[in-house]
Protein backbone atom coordinates (compact mmCIF):
# COMPACT_ATOMS: atom_id res chain seq x y z
CA UNK A 1 0.00 0.00 0.00
CA UNK A 2 2.96 2.45 -0.43
CA UNK A 3 4.00 4.79 -2.85
CA UNK A 4 6.90 4.82 -4.88
CA UNK A 5 9.68 6.78 -3.13
CA UNK A 6 9.16 10.46 -4.43
CA UNK A 7 5.86 10.26 -5.09
CA UNK A 8 2.74 11.61 -3.11
CA UNK A 9 -1.10 12.05 -3.31
CA UNK A 10 -2.64 15.46 -3.70
CA UNK A 11 -5.48 16.02 -0.94
CA UNK A 12 -8.14 18.38 -1.49
CA UNK A 13 -6.37 21.54 0.02
CA UNK A 14 -3.25 20.68 -2.24
CA UNK A 15 -5.30 20.42 -5.45
CA UNK A 16 -6.87 23.74 -4.44
CA UNK A 17 -3.63 25.59 -3.97
CA UNK A 18 -2.33 24.30 -7.47
CA UNK A 19 -5.80 25.36 -8.74
CA UNK A 20 -5.49 29.10 -7.53
CA UNK A 21 -2.55 29.21 -8.83
CA UNK A 22 -3.05 27.51 -12.28
CA UNK A 23 -6.14 29.89 -12.21
CA UNK A 24 -3.88 33.29 -12.27
CA UNK A 25 -1.38 31.92 -14.32
CA UNK A 26 -3.96 31.19 -17.31
CA UNK A 27 -5.87 34.63 -16.86
CA UNK A 28 -2.10 36.25 -17.59
CA UNK A 29 -1.56 33.45 -19.79
CA UNK A 30 -4.47 35.05 -21.97
CA UNK A 31 -3.82 38.52 -20.97
CA UNK A 32 -0.34 38.21 -22.74
CA UNK A 33 -1.57 36.30 -25.77
CA UNK A 34 0.44 33.27 -24.85
CA UNK A 35 -1.71 30.06 -26.41
CA UNK A 36 -2.25 27.66 -23.46
CA UNK A 37 -1.38 23.98 -24.62
CA UNK A 38 -0.64 20.94 -23.10
CA UNK A 39 2.50 18.97 -24.79
CA UNK A 40 2.57 15.13 -24.21
CA UNK A 41 3.68 13.69 -20.80
CA UNK A 42 5.30 10.71 -22.93
CA UNK A 43 8.39 11.78 -25.04
CA UNK A 44 10.81 9.55 -27.39
CA UNK A 45 13.90 9.60 -25.19
CA UNK A 46 16.12 10.68 -28.35
CA UNK A 47 14.14 13.43 -28.16
CA UNK A 48 15.02 14.32 -24.70
CA UNK A 49 18.36 13.49 -25.37
CA UNK A 50 18.79 16.29 -27.88
CA UNK A 51 20.63 18.82 -26.56
CA UNK A 52 21.75 17.25 -23.26
CA UNK A 53 22.99 13.58 -24.16
CA UNK A 54 22.84 10.54 -22.90
CA UNK A 55 23.56 11.92 -19.46
CA UNK A 56 20.28 13.06 -19.03
CA UNK A 57 19.09 9.44 -18.40
CA UNK A 58 20.15 9.68 -14.56
CA UNK A 59 18.04 12.74 -14.37
CA UNK A 60 14.34 11.01 -16.05
CA UNK A 61 12.14 7.99 -15.91
CA UNK A 62 12.31 6.04 -19.19
CA UNK A 63 11.51 2.95 -20.23
CA UNK A 64 10.89 0.70 -23.55
CA UNK A 65 7.37 0.54 -24.51
CA UNK A 66 5.44 -2.61 -25.61
CA UNK A 67 7.05 -1.74 -29.22
CA UNK A 68 10.20 -1.94 -28.22
CA UNK A 69 10.47 1.80 -28.55
CA UNK A 70 12.81 4.02 -25.76
CA UNK A 71 10.08 6.31 -24.08
CA UNK A 72 10.50 9.01 -20.98
CA UNK A 73 8.42 10.98 -19.21
CA UNK A 74 8.57 14.77 -19.68
CA UNK A 75 10.95 16.41 -16.93
CA UNK A 76 10.10 19.68 -18.18
CA UNK A 77 7.69 21.62 -20.60
CA UNK A 78 10.45 23.21 -22.50
CA UNK A 79 11.48 19.77 -24.41
CA UNK A 80 8.07 19.02 -25.83
CA UNK A 81 6.72 22.96 -27.05
CA UNK A 82 10.20 23.44 -28.65
CA UNK A 83 9.75 20.04 -30.18
CA UNK A 84 5.52 21.48 -31.02
CA UNK A 85 7.44 24.65 -32.85
CA UNK A 86 10.19 22.61 -34.50
CA UNK A 87 7.79 20.24 -36.25
CA UNK A 88 5.31 23.12 -37.09
CA UNK A 89 6.80 24.45 -40.11
CA UNK A 90 4.30 27.08 -41.49
CA UNK A 91 3.81 28.40 -38.20
CA UNK A 92 3.72 32.52 -37.44
CA UNK A 93 6.15 33.65 -35.75
CA UNK A 94 6.69 34.80 -33.26
CA UNK A 95 4.63 32.20 -31.39
CA UNK A 96 3.84 32.73 -27.61
CA UNK A 97 2.72 29.46 -25.99
CA UNK A 98 2.23 27.97 -22.21
CA UNK A 99 1.60 25.49 -20.22
CA UNK A 100 0.60 24.06 -16.81
CA UNK A 101 0.79 20.34 -15.94
CA UNK A 102 2.54 17.41 -14.12
CA UNK A 103 6.39 16.94 -15.07
CA UNK A 104 8.70 13.74 -13.57
CA UNK A 105 12.59 13.93 -12.35
CA UNK A 106 14.28 11.14 -11.12
CA UNK A 107 15.97 13.84 -8.61
CA UNK A 108 16.66 13.20 -4.77
CA UNK A 109 13.36 14.10 -3.41
CA UNK A 110 13.42 17.40 -1.23
CA UNK A 111 10.85 19.78 0.18
CA UNK A 112 9.40 21.64 -2.14
CA UNK A 113 10.29 19.10 -4.57
CA UNK A 114 9.17 15.61 -5.45
CA UNK A 115 9.60 13.19 -8.21
CA UNK A 116 6.58 14.06 -9.18
CA UNK A 117 5.77 17.62 -9.46
CA UNK A 118 3.65 20.90 -10.78
CA UNK A 119 5.08 23.60 -12.95
CA UNK A 120 4.11 26.68 -15.02
CA UNK A 121 6.12 27.07 -18.01
CA UNK A 122 5.43 29.94 -21.01
CA UNK A 123 7.64 30.45 -23.99
CA UNK A 124 8.22 32.79 -27.27
CA UNK A 125 9.87 31.36 -30.04
CA UNK A 126 10.66 33.47 -32.92
CA UNK A 127 13.35 35.97 -34.08
CA UNK A 128 15.69 37.15 -31.03
CA UNK A 129 14.93 39.79 -29.52
CA UNK A 130 15.30 41.30 -26.04
CA UNK A 131 11.87 42.61 -25.77
CA UNK A 132 11.05 38.90 -25.92
CA UNK A 133 13.21 38.20 -22.75
CA UNK A 134 11.68 41.76 -21.27
CA UNK A 135 8.36 40.58 -21.65
CA UNK A 136 9.04 37.26 -20.29
CA UNK A 137 10.15 38.94 -17.45
CA UNK A 138 7.35 41.21 -16.84
CA UNK A 139 4.91 38.61 -16.92
CA UNK A 140 6.85 36.13 -14.15
CA UNK A 141 6.93 39.43 -12.15
CA UNK A 142 3.36 40.33 -13.15
CA UNK A 143 2.06 36.68 -11.68
CA UNK A 144 4.14 36.83 -8.13
CA UNK A 145 2.44 39.75 -7.57
CA UNK A 146 -1.43 38.08 -8.29
CA UNK A 147 -0.58 35.70 -6.31
CA UNK A 148 0.09 38.70 -3.55
CA UNK A 149 3.66 36.71 -2.60
CA UNK A 150 5.72 39.77 -1.07
CA UNK A 151 9.83 40.26 -1.24
CA UNK A 152 10.37 39.08 -4.23
CA UNK A 153 13.51 39.57 -6.17
CA UNK A 154 14.34 38.67 -9.83
CA UNK A 155 18.38 38.21 -10.65
CA UNK A 156 19.13 38.67 -13.82
CA UNK A 157 22.59 37.83 -15.97
CA UNK A 158 23.90 37.06 -19.44
CA UNK A 159 25.20 33.64 -19.91
CA UNK A 160 27.85 35.19 -22.43
CA UNK A 161 29.36 37.68 -20.24
CA UNK A 162 30.16 35.26 -17.54
CA UNK A 163 31.42 32.88 -20.12
CA UNK A 164 33.76 35.57 -21.52
CA UNK A 165 35.35 36.44 -18.30
CA UNK A 166 35.78 32.21 -17.64
CA UNK A 167 37.57 32.37 -21.20
CA UNK A 168 39.94 35.80 -19.83
CA UNK A 169 40.92 34.69 -16.52
CA UNK A 170 41.52 30.46 -17.72
CA UNK A 171 42.74 32.03 -20.85
CA UNK A 172 40.81 29.48 -22.72
CA UNK A 173 37.85 28.98 -24.80
CA UNK A 174 37.22 25.06 -24.31
CA UNK A 175 33.83 24.17 -23.88
CA UNK A 176 34.65 21.46 -21.45
CA UNK A 177 36.55 23.75 -19.46
CA UNK A 178 33.64 26.62 -19.85
CA UNK A 179 30.78 24.34 -19.07
CA UNK A 180 32.80 22.96 -15.57
CA UNK A 181 33.39 26.19 -14.36
CA UNK A 182 29.65 27.54 -15.17
CA UNK A 183 28.56 24.21 -12.89
CA UNK A 184 31.19 25.75 -10.04
CA UNK A 185 29.37 29.11 -10.52
CA UNK A 186 25.76 26.84 -10.23
CA UNK A 187 26.85 25.44 -6.96
CA UNK A 188 27.81 28.10 -5.16
CA UNK A 189 24.07 29.03 -3.95
CA UNK A 190 24.08 25.34 -2.15
CA UNK A 191 27.45 24.30 -1.14
CA UNK A 192 30.72 26.56 0.51
CA UNK A 193 33.57 27.97 -1.49
CA UNK A 194 35.69 25.83 0.34
CA UNK A 195 33.81 22.50 -1.08
CA UNK A 196 33.75 23.59 -4.37
CA UNK A 197 37.26 24.87 -4.80
CA UNK A 198 37.99 21.19 -3.25
CA UNK A 199 35.56 19.38 -5.34
CA UNK A 200 36.75 21.17 -8.42
CA UNK A 201 40.50 21.11 -7.64
CA UNK A 202 40.61 17.46 -7.65
CA UNK A 203 39.36 17.93 -11.56
CA UNK A 204 42.66 19.91 -12.10
CA UNK A 205 41.63 23.40 -11.76
CA UNK A 206 43.68 26.01 -9.97
CA UNK A 207 42.15 27.33 -6.93
CA UNK A 208 43.50 30.90 -7.35
CA UNK A 209 41.84 31.05 -10.75
CA UNK A 210 38.31 29.26 -9.94
CA UNK A 211 38.48 31.76 -6.60
CA UNK A 212 38.14 34.74 -9.01
CA UNK A 213 35.45 33.07 -10.75
CA UNK A 214 33.55 32.38 -7.69
CA UNK A 215 34.56 35.83 -5.99
CA UNK A 216 32.90 37.59 -9.40
CA UNK A 217 29.78 35.51 -9.20
CA UNK A 218 28.92 36.99 -5.82
CA UNK A 219 28.70 40.56 -7.65
CA UNK A 220 24.73 41.56 -7.16
CA UNK A 221 23.17 45.03 -7.49
CA UNK A 222 21.78 47.46 -9.86
CA UNK A 223 23.70 48.83 -12.53
CA UNK A 224 24.94 51.70 -10.90
CA UNK A 225 26.10 48.90 -7.90
CA UNK A 226 28.02 46.84 -10.26
CA UNK A 227 29.77 49.31 -12.26
CA UNK A 228 31.22 51.06 -9.01
CA UNK A 229 32.35 47.37 -8.57
CA UNK A 230 33.59 45.76 -11.24
CA UNK A 231 35.46 47.25 -14.68
CA UNK A 232 32.70 46.39 -16.69
CA UNK A 233 34.75 47.17 -20.05
CA UNK A 234 36.33 43.81 -19.26
CA UNK A 235 32.70 41.94 -19.95
CA UNK A 236 30.79 41.04 -23.28
CA UNK A 237 27.40 41.53 -23.67
CA UNK A 238 27.12 43.95 -20.54
CA UNK A 239 24.91 46.59 -22.94
CA UNK A 240 22.60 43.32 -23.51
CA UNK A 241 21.93 43.18 -19.92
CA UNK A 242 21.89 46.67 -19.60
CA UNK A 243 19.18 46.62 -21.83
CA UNK A 244 16.78 44.36 -20.36
CA UNK A 245 17.05 46.03 -17.30
CA UNK A 246 16.20 49.71 -18.64
CA UNK A 247 13.23 47.53 -20.52
CA UNK A 248 11.72 46.57 -17.34
CA UNK A 249 12.32 49.44 -15.27
CA UNK A 250 9.99 51.10 -18.71
CA UNK A 251 7.62 48.18 -18.18
CA UNK A 252 7.05 49.21 -14.50
CA UNK A 253 9.48 46.46 -12.90
CA UNK A 254 11.49 47.40 -10.43
CA UNK A 255 12.08 44.42 -8.51
CA UNK A 256 15.09 43.10 -10.95
CA UNK A 257 19.28 43.57 -10.09
CA UNK A 258 22.04 42.03 -11.04
CA UNK A 259 23.45 39.03 -10.47
CA UNK A 260 26.85 37.50 -11.85
CA UNK A 261 25.97 34.09 -9.82
CA UNK A 262 22.70 33.26 -12.04
CA UNK A 263 23.98 30.98 -14.41
CA UNK A 264 21.03 28.05 -14.53
CA UNK A 265 22.21 24.74 -15.29
CA UNK A 266 21.40 23.42 -17.98
CA UNK A 267 23.32 23.42 -21.16
CA UNK A 268 21.11 24.90 -23.65
CA UNK A 269 20.73 28.37 -22.52
CA UNK A 270 22.85 30.87 -24.12
CA UNK A 271 22.08 34.62 -23.33
CA UNK A 272 20.42 36.28 -20.74
CA UNK A 273 19.16 33.93 -17.71
CA UNK A 274 17.23 34.84 -14.41
CA UNK A 275 15.86 33.42 -11.08
CA UNK A 276 13.72 34.30 -8.90
CA UNK A 277 13.44 34.33 -5.21
CA UNK A 278 11.77 35.04 -2.00
CA UNK A 279 14.19 37.54 -0.34
CA UNK A 280 13.45 36.11 3.10
CA UNK A 281 13.21 32.60 2.33
CA UNK A 282 15.74 29.63 2.08
CA UNK A 283 13.86 27.48 -0.26
CA UNK A 284 15.65 28.31 -3.49
CA UNK A 285 14.24 29.72 -6.91
CA UNK A 286 10.53 29.74 -7.01
CA UNK A 287 11.15 30.02 -11.00
CA UNK A 288 13.70 30.61 -13.48
CA UNK A 289 14.92 30.86 -17.50
CA UNK A 290 16.31 32.48 -20.22
CA UNK A 291 17.31 32.71 -23.58
CA UNK A 292 17.83 29.03 -25.44
CA UNK A 293 18.83 29.74 -29.22
CA UNK A 294 20.95 26.55 -28.72
CA UNK A 295 17.85 24.02 -28.03
CA UNK A 296 15.75 25.25 -31.40
CA UNK A 297 18.99 25.06 -33.43
CA UNK A 298 19.59 21.25 -31.71
CA UNK A 299 16.11 20.30 -33.52
CA UNK A 300 17.32 21.95 -36.85
CA UNK A 301 15.12 25.51 -36.76
CA UNK A 302 18.24 27.79 -37.15
CA UNK A 303 15.74 30.63 -38.14
CA UNK A 304 14.00 30.24 -34.78
CA UNK A 305 15.13 31.72 -30.99
CA UNK A 306 13.60 30.82 -28.05
CA UNK A 307 13.47 32.39 -24.95
CA UNK A 308 11.03 30.99 -21.77
CA UNK A 309 10.62 30.66 -17.80
CA UNK A 310 9.19 27.81 -15.68
CA UNK A 311 8.13 27.89 -11.78
CA UNK A 312 7.71 25.11 -9.38
CA UNK A 313 3.69 25.17 -8.29
CA UNK A 314 4.57 22.96 -4.77
CA UNK A 315 7.47 25.52 -4.29
CA UNK A 316 5.41 28.45 -4.90
CA UNK A 317 2.70 27.28 -2.57
CA UNK A 318 5.61 26.49 0.28
CA UNK A 319 6.03 30.15 0.06
CA UNK A 320 2.69 31.38 0.32
CA UNK A 321 2.26 29.38 3.28
CA UNK A 322 5.74 30.93 4.96
CA UNK A 323 4.00 34.52 3.86
CA UNK A 324 0.65 33.12 5.80
CA UNK A 325 -1.40 33.78 1.86
CA UNK A 326 -2.62 30.43 1.59
CA UNK A 327 -6.26 31.43 -0.23
CA UNK A 328 -9.40 30.24 1.99
CA UNK A 329 -11.11 27.01 0.88
CA UNK A 330 -14.35 28.37 2.71
CA UNK A 331 -14.89 31.29 0.37
CA UNK A 332 -18.24 31.04 -1.38
CA UNK A 333 -19.56 27.81 -0.40
CA UNK A 334 -23.01 26.86 0.75
CA UNK A 335 -23.79 24.01 3.07
CA UNK A 336 -27.36 22.76 3.56
CA UNK A 337 -28.10 21.43 7.15
CA UNK A 338 -31.19 19.53 8.40
CA UNK A 339 -32.46 19.21 11.65
CA UNK A 340 -33.91 15.60 11.78
CA UNK A 341 -34.76 13.29 9.01
CA UNK A 342 -38.46 15.04 7.73
CA UNK A 343 -36.35 17.96 6.77
CA UNK A 344 -33.86 15.78 4.65
CA UNK A 345 -36.14 15.88 1.40
CA UNK A 346 -36.76 19.71 1.96
CA UNK A 347 -32.97 20.08 2.33
CA UNK A 348 -32.15 18.21 -0.86
CA UNK A 349 -34.58 20.03 -3.03
CA UNK A 350 -32.94 23.47 -1.79
CA UNK A 351 -29.66 22.08 -2.59
CA UNK A 352 -29.99 20.50 -6.02
CA UNK A 353 -32.16 24.54 -6.89
CA UNK A 354 -28.35 25.97 -5.08
CA UNK A 355 -26.60 23.65 -7.58
CA UNK A 356 -28.79 24.83 -10.74
CA UNK A 357 -27.88 28.14 -10.08
CA UNK A 358 -24.02 27.72 -10.09
CA UNK A 359 -23.58 27.81 -6.42
CA UNK A 360 -21.37 25.43 -4.95
CA UNK A 361 -23.41 23.70 -2.24
CA UNK A 362 -22.64 20.66 0.19
CA UNK A 363 -24.70 18.24 2.25
CA UNK A 364 -24.71 15.35 4.18
CA UNK A 365 -25.56 12.63 2.44
CA UNK A 366 -25.30 9.77 5.34
CA UNK A 367 -28.45 11.26 7.35
CA UNK A 368 -26.23 12.11 10.37
CA UNK A 369 -27.01 14.09 13.33
CA UNK A 370 -27.16 17.98 13.40
CA UNK A 371 -23.71 18.17 15.26
CA UNK A 372 -22.14 15.85 12.45
CA UNK A 373 -23.51 17.44 9.73
CA UNK A 374 -21.72 20.52 10.96
CA UNK A 375 -18.07 19.22 9.78
CA UNK A 376 -19.32 20.10 6.10
CA UNK A 377 -20.21 23.33 7.11
CA UNK A 378 -16.59 24.03 8.42
CA UNK A 379 -15.91 24.64 4.22
CA UNK A 380 -18.92 27.22 4.06
CA UNK A 381 -19.25 31.08 3.85
CA UNK A 382 -22.95 30.55 4.86
CA UNK A 383 -25.38 27.23 6.05
CA UNK A 384 -28.82 26.99 5.32
CA UNK A 385 -30.55 25.35 8.56
CA UNK A 386 -33.45 23.56 7.71
CA UNK A 387 -35.84 23.08 10.87
CA UNK A 388 -39.36 21.71 11.72
CA UNK A 389 -40.37 24.88 13.18
CA UNK A 390 -38.98 27.40 10.63
CA UNK A 391 -40.35 25.84 7.68
CA UNK A 392 -43.83 25.62 9.17
CA UNK A 393 -43.50 29.15 9.44
CA UNK A 394 -42.18 29.00 5.50
CA UNK A 395 -38.85 29.92 6.36
CA UNK A 396 -34.99 28.33 6.74
CA UNK A 397 -32.44 29.36 8.81
CA UNK A 398 -29.51 31.48 7.34
CA UNK A 399 -25.94 31.19 9.39
CA UNK A 400 -23.13 33.10 8.87
CA UNK A 401 -20.21 30.73 9.02
CA UNK A 402 -17.40 34.04 9.61
CA UNK A 403 -19.44 35.83 12.32
CA UNK A 404 -21.78 33.32 13.88
CA UNK A 405 -24.78 35.42 13.31
CA UNK A 406 -28.45 34.00 11.68
CA UNK A 407 -31.24 35.04 11.04
CA UNK A 408 -34.57 33.30 9.34
CA UNK A 409 -35.31 34.28 5.58
CA UNK A 410 -38.11 33.20 3.57
CA UNK A 411 -37.64 29.65 1.72
CA UNK A 412 -40.06 31.25 -1.23
CA UNK A 413 -37.07 34.16 -1.42
CA UNK A 414 -34.33 31.87 -1.45
CA UNK A 415 -35.40 29.71 -4.09
CA UNK A 416 -36.59 32.68 -6.42
CA UNK A 417 -33.54 34.65 -6.38
CA UNK A 418 -30.87 32.51 -4.60
CA UNK A 419 -27.81 34.53 -5.81
CA UNK A 420 -29.48 37.73 -4.67
CA UNK A 421 -29.94 36.26 -1.42
CA UNK A 422 -26.83 34.96 -0.47
CA UNK A 423 -24.82 37.53 -2.74
CA UNK A 424 -21.48 35.33 -2.93
CA UNK A 425 -20.06 37.34 -5.74
CA UNK A 426 -19.48 40.19 -3.89
CA UNK A 427 -17.46 38.38 -1.09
Amino acid sequence: MELPRGMKDFDGQENANIEHIRYHFKQLSNLYGFSFMDPSPIELLSTLETKSGPGIRDEIYYFKDKGDREVALRFDFTMGLTRYIASQKSMKLPAKLSAFGGVFRYDEPQKGRYRYFHQWDIEIYGKASLESESEIIEITSRLFDSLLLKDIVIDINHRNLVESYINKVFNSKDPELVSDILRAVDKIAKKSKNEILKEFQLKGYESEKLEKILEFSQIKGSIQDVEKLFDITQLESWGELKQVIDSLENRGVSNVRINFGIVRGLDYYSGIVFEVFDKNSTLGALAGGGRYDTLTKAFNREDIGATGVAGGVERIILTMQEQNIIPEMLQKRVAVLYINEEMQKVAHSITSLLRLNNIPTDIDLAGRNMKKQMDIANNARFSIIVGPQELEQGNVVLKDMINGTEGTISLEKLTEDPKSILNLEKL
